[in-house]
């Protein structure tokens, strides 16, 4: 009898503990998504995440297809190119109405392939000057990344899909026999694109970016801020480039993407976006790296976190770009280690070379045609 009353008591205390734990789950997911609302009440940015996610998973599941494979050299993954052109055009992209967002993501994914072909076409000529000369290629997508923004929107969307079509075809080492590779990617990457854009529909009011109110600190007239700007992330790249040459870097192409991507419109906001790139990648690559057994046993885990990385990093990219920066830090790291790169050295690269191209692009925009913002 006393065994009885035993069991009973365990089985009591079992389901209390059961039911408080549910309790407590369901309090913290009102919370999260209390958070979800205050930060995005319209959905409208996790919305823009989902349609991320999905148009890089359509890219990649249609450039696997062996009919697309049996066409391109081996060695090249199309899937992954046309997932990259998808992705970032996907994030550049900022229209209203769906023939606009349509129009703008074939634009843009364009871009990223012309950006991919004149990686292709001049990284194996330059690759022949030693340690360093392919990425001179990406010091050209680092000027357009800055000066195109002179154009809204759209251009700014143009430079940085370049830039990326460049930085794909640089990890890729993509030459000119590629170029069919190229095509199928540019042909699949719209498509995935366009048609999470369209389905998504009018749920979607992208952010309005501010216009661009920037003045060299010298004088209006001495030279335009877009053009400055291209200036400080090319010279921040050829930096980069020469201390490669020079040293060796691990990933040299990580440190110039972090100085392409911090340069802003003066010079106080390129320091601010230093300042959050750092906290951000500090945050985001800690974690991948402890996430590295998951991505070794558990790969579909992996992928699942990456794509709730993604959407957080779609939220958060409009107003905190640190976030931003944490959450793909997270991801690069853990696909990377998804994709059968396990080295703790090169994973940890990313975040030290994101500290020096971080600090080369905060010292470029304090040296070149420094820019201050205009005041009214």
């Amino acid at each position: 009898m006393d065994d009885e009353q035993h069991i009973g008591d365990a089985k009591t205390r079992l389901a209390e503990s059961a039911l408080t734990l549910v309790q407590s789950a369901a309090r913290r997911g009102r919370a999260a998504l209390a958070w979800l609302d205050r930060i995005d009440p319209g959905t409208h940015r996790r919305i823009k995440g989902l349609r991320l996610v999905t148009a890089y998973g359509l890219a990649a599941a249609l450039g696997a297809l062996q009919d697309v494979t049996q066409s391109v050299p081996a060695g090249v993954s199309v899937g992954a190119l046309a997932g990259g052109f998808a992705l970032w055009a996907s994030v550049s992209e900022a229209r209203t109405t769906r023939f606009e967002s349509s129009r703008d993501l074939a634009v843009l994914c364009i871009a990223a392939a012309f950006g991919a072909l004149t990686f292709a076409l001049f990284g194996p000529m330059l690759r022949e000057f030693g340690r360093g000369g392919s990425e001179l290629v990406l010091v050209t997508g680092a000027f357009f990344a800055g000066y195109l923004k002179r154009f809204g929107v759209t251009g700014a969307g143009i430079g940085s899909q370049l830039y990326i079509g460049q930085l794909l075809a640089y990890g890729m080492n993509l030459a000119p026999g590629d170029s069919r590779a190229i095509l199928f990617a540019l042909l699949i990457g719209m498509l995935a694109a366009i048609v999470p854009r369209v389905l998504s529909g009018p749920a979607e009011h992208p952010a309005v970016l501010p216009a661009l109110a920037s003045e060299p600190a010298y004088g209006r007239h001495a030279i335009s801020p877009a053009f400055a700007m291209g200036l400080q992330a090319t010279c921040g790249a050829l930096v980069v480039v020469l201390l490669n040459r020079a040293i060796g870097l691990v990933e040299s192409a990580w440190a110039i993407t972090a100085c392409v991507y911090v340069v802003a419109t003066s010079a106080v906001g390129t320091a601010e976006r230093v300042r959050r790139r750092i906290y951000g990648t500090l945050v985001g690559v800690p974690l991948g790296l402890v996430c590295l057994p998951l991505a070794e046993h558990w790969p579909v885990v992996v992928w699942t976190l990456s794509a709730l990385a993604m959407i957080a990093y779609a939220m958060a990219l409009p107003e905190r770009y640190d976030i931003a920066c944490g959450a793909f830090a997270f991801v690069l790291v853990v696909t990377l280690a998804a994709s059968g790169v396990h080295s703790v050295g090169l994973l940890t690269a990313r975040a030290w070379e994101t500290l020096l191209g971080g600090a080369l692009g905060l010292v470029a925009s304090r040296i070149v045609f420094p820019l201050r913002v205009v005041r009214e």
